[in-house]
């Protein structure tokens, strides 16, 4: 059976400047990795990565926004979009979405809707593939039906478009990673990278130390030997550095919030709060760069270390 692809590459209107790949998407134009990660999803198994026709449209000005990967297979239409910050307004990008790729499909075919024959359409499948910071669920579903404001009771909406989330974060979805080794090790990559952020490292340093750990490991090794520039560029352009940093803080407050209702709550937080300045010191940390993982004063740093008598390590 031949595989059909259509890769749409979205712009910019803003500085007419044309959107940049993201890694997900980077990861998966491969025809190979593409396949394997659809016969994963679909717990299909398609063997032929040649019988995929790979028909890319360039430059395309469409509502400012840019879907990763648009594909046929078979009879159904694939809309795979690749999401790190939580989103509930996926089905109604993926409403846009399909809308101009069924009107493609429809033009390309030479269909004509005031025809008097029913237009044999491919069937939509959307999957988003979400690794953002926030503790989501392996799979869930979203519905643009659930956007209706009114008009919802005992009547079905003329307009559905349903997304399917997956969790793609490291340790979720293990029966999914085990059936596509590429995503499973493009979740182990981004692990690392956010593993030496919780150590309080900058961008660049910790970027570059999780790629020596993937190329020492057999990570996406392939593809870091290949084109590392390529990589470095498209994750320092698509990382959120503040949004880590500021999740970080939120998470040792949270775990000082438990303490808090533990112990009673005000002595309780400031101790949950100490004890993660603590952990942060104990594990390779400096005191300013303590301070800044937990956007907290250096001298708040200083005093838990003096206290404690934790050594001082150097920047």
């Amino acid at each position: 059976m031949k595989l059909k692809i259509s890769n749409v590459f979205r712009i910019r209107r803003r500085a007419n400047r044309k959107y940049k790949d993201t890694l997900f998407r980077f990861i998966f134009h491969d025809k190979k990795d593409l396949l394997s990660l659809y016969n994963a999803v679909n717990g299909t198994d398609y063997g032929n990565p040649d019988d995929l026709e790979i028909n890319t449209l360039e430059n395309v000005i469409y509502l400012k926004m840019k879907n990763d990967l648009s594909f046929l297979v078979g009879a159904s239409m694939n809309l795979y979009e690749h999401q790190s910050t939580w989103n509930p307004n996926m089905p109604l990008r993926g409403l846009l979405y399909f809308a101009e790729l069924y009107e493609r499909y429809i033009n390309d075919r030479g269909y004509r809707l005031t025809g008097n024959t029913r237009i044999p359409l491919p069937f939509p499948n959307y999957i988003v593939f979400y690794n953002g910071l926030e503790k989501e669920a392996d799979r869930m579903e979203l519905r643009l039906s659930e956007a209706y404001e009114t008009g919802r009771e005992g009547r079905e909406p003329a307009l559905e478009c349903k997304a399917l989330i997956l969790n793609i974060n490291s340790g979720h979805n293990r029966e999914l990673m085990e059936k596509c080794r590429r995503l499973q090790e493009y979740a182990e990559f981004i692990r690392e990278i956010r593993k030496n952020l919780q150590k309080g490292m900058i961008l660049e340093k910790a970027l570059g130390q999780a790629i020596e750990y993937c190329l020492k490991h057999g990570i996406l090794a392939d593809i870091l030997r290949r084109n590392q520039a390529e990589v470095r560029s498209m994750l320092l352009e698509e990382y959120d550095e503040k949004a880590e940093r500021e999740y970080l803080r939120k998470e040792a407050i949270e775990e000082g919030r438990k303490e808090g209702l533990e112990q009673g709550m005000e002595q309780g937080m400031e101790q949950g709060i100490e004890l993660v300045i603590k952990n942060a010191l104990t594990s390779t940390h400096s005191i300013p760069k303590t301070a800044r993982l937990l956007m907290m004063p250096e001298e708040k740093v200083e005093k838990v270390a003096r206290e404690h008598k934790i050594p001082a390590k150097k920047e």
